[in-house]
């Protein structure tokens, strides 16, 4: 039984968008689930899911009641850049806004959709809900990702990225200058107890630490500084996360950003700029990078020393 005590920011929240929420369905399968009695409200089984609820209150859901979903089909309309492609591996250049994979609100039209309608061979690779995928990348994010082609690969990657012998290196803005021109932020990472679609900073979370060095340092269009930030975990939102505990959030961050002034971008300013692994078939060390999208490029034409 999945239960969850209904935090202060969902107060006057709607059953069945709570339940998408802490079972990660999408609003109709939360619907669906509240119809055949799945869930219960302070012991009582829901007869609705448009009440709304308290905070303070204790949401219950049965997962034998959520229904099975059916695994992401192809989708050839799904844009996105192939750098590199070999019998083990496929690297992409994720575009900002594209889903990873299928989940909460995102049944289809995700990247595993579009890899499936030119590389139908990863269909049994891995997790049927995320085939070939062996990390992810936030939506908001561009980038580098590595997705396997074959069992095998898979398990060598994932090995890589378990034991962070994957190198991945991202370029980042952040409010105000870091004191020190290196830093490691060393602090697990967790959901966030006041508001469940956040992840934070807490004591019980998961261990999770970032390297960054300052690039750059900015006064215009405020004292803003550029990092080249390197995950040695790869917690949910890890970078965003821990930038933002140490006072340094990712300019365009709407979430972790503190409605600070996003200065036109629509994304957090991260870009997944390199990669690097073990090559699962031929023992090689690759490397691969990416340029900066045309969206943070223009911002930084706005920036002065």
């Amino acid at each position: 039984m999945i239960r969850e005590e209904l935090p202060t920011a969902l107060d006057g929240e709607r059953l069945d968008r709570v339940v998408a929420l802490v079972a990660d369905v999408s609003r109709s399968v939360a619907v669906a689930v509240v119809a055949a009695g799945g869930v219960r409200v302070d012991g009582a089984v829901a007869t609705s899911g448009k009440v709304r609820l308290t905070a303070g209150q204790l949401v219950e859901v049965d997962p034998a009641k959520v229904p099975e979903t059916a695994p992401p089909g192809p989708e050839e309309a799904v844009d996105f850049a192939v750098v590199h492609v070999d019998d083990a591996v496929i690297v992409v250049d994720k575009p900002a806004g594209l889903v990873v994979h299928p989940g909460a609100g995102h049944a289809g039209g995700t990247l595993a959709n579009g890899l499936l309608a030119r590389f139908p061979d990863i269909a049994g690779v891995g997790d049927p809900m995320r085939p070939g995928i062996v990390h992810r990348l936030d939506a908001g994010s561009s980038g580098l990702l590595v997705v396997a082609r074959t069992a095998e690969a898979a398990a060598a990657l994932v090995a890589q990225f378990a034991d962070h012998s994957a190198g991945r290196r991202y370029d980042a803005v952040v409010w105000r200058h870091p004191e020190a021109a290196h830093g490691i932020v060393d602090a697990p990472i967790g959901r966030d107890p006041g508001d469940p679609l956040r992840m934070a900073v807490v004591a019980d979370g998961r261990p999770a630490r970032t390297e960054y060095q300052v690039v750059d340092r900015y006064s215009t269009p405020a004292v803003l500084a550029r990092l080249a930030c390197t995950l040695q975990t790869g917690r949910t939102h890890q970078i965003r996360v821990h930038l933002a505990a140490v006072g340094h959030p990712l300019v365009g961050d709407s979430v972790y950003g503190d409605r600070r002034t996003t200065f036109g971008l629509t994304r957090p300013f991260l870009h997944a700029a390199e990669l690097s692994f073990t090559h699962p078939t031929t023992g090689d060390r690759v490397t691969f990078t990416s340029p900066l999208p045309a969206d943070l490029t223009t911002f930084l034409a706005t920036t002065t020393p």
